[in-house]
């Protein structure tokens, strides 16, 4: 197979089932001609024409407005938000409208839109250009929010979510554009919403992450793993619907969870993970559940020092695990 960067695999999932499927369009912010902010369309315009690939105004709220129309006359739009700061003016139509259709409408109408939008900060972006927002949507029935980890799921995550009859609000951390490669395969394949998945196997610790957090985590997994502390590690890939069967295995299995983003801690999908271990596996438990997220203060500063103490890192997962480890 072929090996990737992740964004050149989201580019390939777009490419892809534009090339197997007439009726899936992108559209969004400088997305033609530009390319998109981070190059993620870049040659879409070219391959496809501007019917299928189209600029619009500077208002996100439109964006996923005329997303939601284009789905409910038979197409599949991919609405790309440059940054996941600027999808705030569109939630009304992702919450109001768009999860809701199916419901509404008795399973007449359905509304199968993909709304991309890169997340995450350490890339010195300040206020607006750095927040995780994910947990505006994960309690939204009639949603999906899916966030990928590697170049593989990127892509077959991204065509899942185009082919889905529901909407999903797709994030991508914009730290794992370029830092990340794997192999990837040409052509159509998917990968499951709803699933999660093993990246380490561990029988002490259940760790529980996804996005930039997950690749932090193997890596102070691996560093407490030379102390004999056997850590296992897996990606959510799905924060709505999360796989709950996944989630109780493991810690059912190890006794101790974990769980890292790096969201704030208060509100983040961590607390709905630690109620679903303490409803249905607290007699399996030897210690206390433990979230690690990023403080509760504004979006991070501009300031690289002020950045440095915002965000989680390797060492500071560590340290959590330790901590755990020693009950």
């Amino acid at each position: 197979m072929p090996e990737m960067t992740f964004i050149d695999a989201i580019r390939s999932a777009m490419h892809d089932a534009m090339a197997a499927d007439p009726s899936v369009i992108v559209l969004g912010e400088d997305v033609a001609l530009k390319g998109g902010v981070f190059l993620a369309t870049d040659g879409l315009l070219n391959t496809y024409g501007e019917n299928r690939v189209i600029d619009t105004p500077i208002a996100e709220i439109a964006v996923v407005g005329l997303a939601i129309g284009a789905a409910l006359h038979g197409l599949k739009p991919i609405a790309e938000i440059q940054f996941a700061d600027y999808i705030h003016p569109a939630i009304d139509q992702i919450l109001n409208e768009a999860a809701v259709f199916r419901y509404r409408s008795a399973g007449d109408w359905t509304c199968p839109i993909v709304v991309r939008a890169p997340f995450g900060a350490g890339i010195h972006g300040g206020l607006y250009h750095s927040q995780s927002s994910e947990a505006l949507f994960t309690s939204t029935p009639g949603l999906k929010v899916v966030i990928p980890s590697t170049p593989y799921d990127a892509k077959g995550l991204l065509i899942a979510a185009i082919h889905d009859p529901d909407p999903v609000v797709f994030f991508e951390h914009k730290q794992l554009y370029r830092s990340q490669r794997g192999e990837v395969p040409d052509g159509v394949y998917t990968v499951p919403i709803g699933k999660a998945v093993v990246r380490r196997k561990g029988s002490d610790i259940s760790l529980y992450s996804y996005g930039l957090m997950l690749h932090y985590a193997l890596q102070a997994a691996e560093q407490v793993s030379k102390d004999g502390i056997s850590v296992e590690v897996i990606d959510l890939r799905t924060l709505y619907p999360l796989d709950k069967a996944l989630i109780l295995e493991s810690v059912n299995k190890t006794g101790k969870a974990l769980i890292v983003h790096e969201d704030n801690l208060t509100g983040g999908i961590g607390g709905e993970i630690s109620a679903l271990i303490v409803e249905y596996a607290f007699e399996y438990l030897d210690g206390p559940v433990r979230r690690l997220g990023s403080p509760d203060v504004p979006p991070v500063a501009f300031a690289e020092s002020l950045e440095e103490a915002y965000m989680l890192t390797p060492v500071k997962i560590e340290a959590a695990i330790r901590e755990l480890a020693a009950y």
